[in-house]
């Protein structure tokens, strides 16, 4: 097992990084977008989710995250979990979703070739926390 890229101090700020499997341009619609913004407010609300910046890319997203109540590991697997699901049955049913039988296939192909899934898989396996221990890290000159 991977000791590189772990949520080490729940005291502290990390940077995450998560990316939809086969890096799919996803969040080029609003809605898609609106429920990441949508399990945010409950992680924030619900399970002491501190966001002191993000970005939402096309294909993946990038924040700033501390939590004062809930161990960091767990609202990001609980929140990934979460979108997931809630992604999935957006992509099928948006009428207007041109690509989704193309999405639909990378995302079963990419869970059945993951053991950790059960014939689907929608984010990218990790998160790449990196803790800003120093102000290098986090404030740019």
């Amino acid at each position: 097992m991977s000791t590189k890229y772990k949520f080490r101090d729940q005291g502290q700020f990390y940077f995450v990084s998560f990316a939809v499997v086969n890096w799919i341009d996803l969040f080029i619609r609003n809605e898609y977008k609106q429920i990441i913004l949508d399990s945010w407010k409950h992680c924030q609300l619900n399970k002491g989710l501190e966001i002191y910046g993000w970005c939402i890319m096309t294909s993946h997203i990038h924040m700033i995250v501390g939590s004062n109540k809930n161990k960091l590991e767990d609202i990001m697997r609980d929140m990934k979990r979460h979108t997931s699901e809630q992604l999935k049955i957006a992509v099928q049913s948006n009428p207007q979703e041109s690509r989704k039988e193309w999405m639909m296939d990378l995302f079963g192909k990419a869970g059945k070739a993951n053991s950790n899934n059960n014939n689907f898989q929608f984010w990218q396996q990790d998160n790449h926390p990196i803790q800003l221990i120093t102000p290098n890290l986090y404030i740019r000159n």
